[in-house]
C-alpha cells in the first residue's frame, strides 16, 4: 500500500511564514532588501510537531537568514523528519533542502541543495543558476554522478516565505517554486485570511489566517501566525497539522502504525473471490469525498445521496478497443509518456529492460500485460524499503505499491506506452478481520482507452474494489485522510 509518508513535500519551503508588525504601519518604504526579510521571525528558527489523526509522526524545521559573511545573499534552510509504523517495518525519511537567493526585492534563487536520507533512497541534489538554466549535479550510492541541466528557475526570495510577504504588502502574492524532488516549477499563491482570536498559554491571543495554495500538491495549506511573527499551527487539510513546538518537544515522536491509523473501515466484509473477481462491479456509499474528486470516466460513476453521501459505483472489466501498434500517441497531450528525474523512462536500463520484456511483441495491450506480470514478478513485497526513483528500484527490486507502480508505469512509457500512477484506496481483510480500504496506488495505462493494472497485487485488470481519487503521487488526497466514511458496500 501508499506510504502515508508521502506528505505535502512543499511543506518545506511554507512552513517559514509569519505575521510582520509591518502590516499595521502602512505601506512601507522602498526597501534594500526584499520584504520578506524585514518580517519578524523567531531567532534561529522555528521548530514543528507532524501530526497526523493527533499521533506524532515527524517533526519540521526551518529558517530564513541573511547571510552576515555573503552581503546580498539570504539562506532558506527547512528540514523534515517522518517517522512511522508500516506493517511490521519502521519508515523513516530525511530531508534536507537549503536555498540561497539574492536578498534585494525579486532576489533571484541562486543555489538549493537536497538532502535525502531512508525511506526512498539517498541522494543529494546541488543546482546553481548559470546563465543558460539550472545546473543540478545529482549523487547517489554506488551511482556515477550525474549532471541535469534543466531550465531557468523563476523562483524568488519571496516565494521562499510567501506567507510574510503577503502580510507585509496586505495582498495576494503569486510567485512560483521550483520543486527539490522533481525539479519543476510549479505556480504558487498566497491570500490572507480573516483574524480570530485562541486563547494560548491561558492568554486570549488574535491569530491571522495565511493559505496558500501549489498547482502541484493542490492541497491548501493554512497557517495561524500571531502578530509577533509567530507560527502557532500549519494545517494540511484536517488530519495533517504542524503545531509550534520547542526543539526537544518537536523531536519526541510517537510510535504509530500508520496502516490501522489510516485506514477506512467498511460495514461489511466483500468475499475475497467476489472482490477480487474481473468483470465485476462493486458500489460503495461514502461520506466525507468533495465534489472536486468525483470526475465520472469509464470506470467509476457517481449519484449524489439526499445526505450529502455519494454512491461511488466502481466497474472493472477488459479492454474493448481494438488492438493497436505501440508506440501511442498520448490523449491527455504528451504528459503520460514523458521522463523526468523520478520517471526515469529514457534512462539506458530501464529502457533495456523494457526491450527485453517486450521482445518482438507490437501490440500495446499484450506489451502492457507483459510489463505489469514482469514486474509483479520480479520485485520483492517489502514495506520500508523504498525508493523514490525508477532506476533505484530497478536496482534494489524490492518495495511496496509505489515502487511497483513507478516501475511500471517508466518500463511502459519507454516502450511508447502512455501510463501514469493512479492514487487511491483498496479493499483488503487484514490479520485483524476488520474489512477496510487501505490506501494504495497501481497503474493507468493507454492502449487506445485507459486500463488499470495492479502490479502489486498481479492484477491484468485491477478489481472493482480499487477506488481512485487522484494520480501520479501528488498530495492533493491527503487531506480526505481521516475524512471518508463509507456507510454502505453493494456487490
Amino acid at each position: 500500500m501508499t506510504r502515508t509518508s508521502r506528505l505535502p513535500l512543499l511543506l518545506l519551503l511554507l512552513v517559514g511564514v509569519g505575521f510582520s508588525a509591518a502590516e499595521a504601519r502602512g505601506p512601507a518604504p522602498k526597501a534594500r532588501v526584499s520584504d520578506v526579510l524585514r518580517a519578524p521571525r523567531p531567532e534561529g528558527g522555528e521548530w514543528f510537531g507532524l501530526y497526523l489523526q493527533g499521533k506524532k509522526v515527524g517533526y519540521i524545521f526551518t529558517d530564513l537568514t541573511p547571510l552576515p559573511r555573503e552581503p546580498g545573499k539570504a539562506r532558506l534552510v527547512s528540514e523534515y523528519v517522518f517517522k512511522a509504523k508500516v506493517g511490521a517495518n519502521v519508515s523513516e525519511r530525511y530531508l534536507r533542502e537549503e536555498r540561497v537567493y539574492e536578498s534585494k526585492p525579486s532576489g533571484r534563487l541562486l543555489t538549493f541543495k537536497l538532502e535525502q536520507r531512508g525511506d526512498g533512497g539517498e541522494q543529494v541534489l546541488e543546482a546553481m543558476a548559470t546563465p543558460d538554466g539550472l545546473r543540478v549535479l545529482r549523487k547517489r550510492p554506488g551511482v556515477p554522478n550525474q549532471v541535469l541541466n534543466q531550465p531557468s528557475s523563476p523562483e524568488t526570495i519571496e516565494d521562499a516565505d510567501q506567507a510574510r510577504t503577503a502580510m507585509i504588502r496586505n495582498e495576494t502574492v503569486r510567485g512560483t517554486i521550483t520543486d527539490g524532488q522533481d525539479l519543476r516549477a510549479y505556480r504558487v499563491t498566497t491570500t490572507l485570511g480573516k483574524h480570530e482570536e485562541r486563547t494560548l498559554a491561558g492568554v486570549k491571543t488574535r491569530l491571522r489566517r495565511v493559505k496558500t495554495l501549489s498547482e502541484k500538491e493542490k492541497v491548501p495549506v493554512e497557517a495561524l501566525l500571531t502578530s509577533e511573527g509567530a507560527m502557532v499551527e500549519i494545517h494540511f487539510g484536517p488530519m495533517l497539522v504542524a503545531r509550534a513546538e520547542p526543539m526537544n518537544v518537536a523531536k519526541n515522536l510517537d510510535q504509530v502504525e500508520v496502516f490501522g491509523l489510516t485506514r477506512i473501515v467498511l460495514p461489511r466484509t466483500i468475499p475475497e473471490a467476489r472482490a477480487r473477481q474481473v468483470p465485476s462491479e462493486v458500489t460503495f456509499t461514502v461520506k466525507g469525498l468533495p465534489k472536486r474528486f468525483q470526475e465520472p470516466g469509464t470506470r467509476q460513476r457517481y449519484v449524489a445521496k439526499p445526505d450529502g453521501s455519494v454512491d461511488v459505483t466502481i466497474r472493472a472489466s477488459h479492454p474493448k478497443a481494438a488492438p493497436r501498434p505501440r508506440p501511442l500517441a498520448d490523449p491527455s497531450g504528451g504528459k503520460y509518456l514523458l521522463s523526468d528525474i523520478i520517471v526515469e523512462s529514457e534512462d539506458p536500463a530501464i529502457r533495456a529492460l523494457a526491450q527485453q520484456i517486450a521482445g518482438t511483441e507490437s501490440d500495446a495491450w499484450t506489451t502492457a500485460r507483459k510489463v505489469n506480470a514482469w514486474v509483479a514478478r520480479n520485485l520483492k513485497k517489502e514495506y520500508g524499503a523504498s525508493a523514490d526513483r525508477a532506476t533505484d528500484v530497478l536496482r534494489q527490486r524490492k518495495g511496496d505499491c509505489t515502487e511497483h507502480s513507478l516501475l511500471a508505469v517508466s518500463l511502459m512509457r519507454a516502450l511508447g506506452l502512455p501510463a501514469k500512477r493512479t492514487d487511491g484506496v483498496v479493499y483488503m481483510l487484514n490479520e485483524d478481520g476488520v474489512p477496510a480500504f487501505y490506501w494504495h496506488e497501481w497503474v493507468e495505462v493507454w492502449v487506445g482507452e485507459w486500463v488499470q493494472m495492479d502490479p502489486t497485487f498481479n492484477q491484468t485488470i485491477a478489481d472493482a474494489t480499487h477506488f481512485a481519487l487522484g494520480e501520479e503521487g501528488n498530495a492533493e488526497i491527503t487531506p480526505l485522510i481521516g475524512q471518508l466514511r463509507v456507510t454502505g458496500v453493494r456487490f
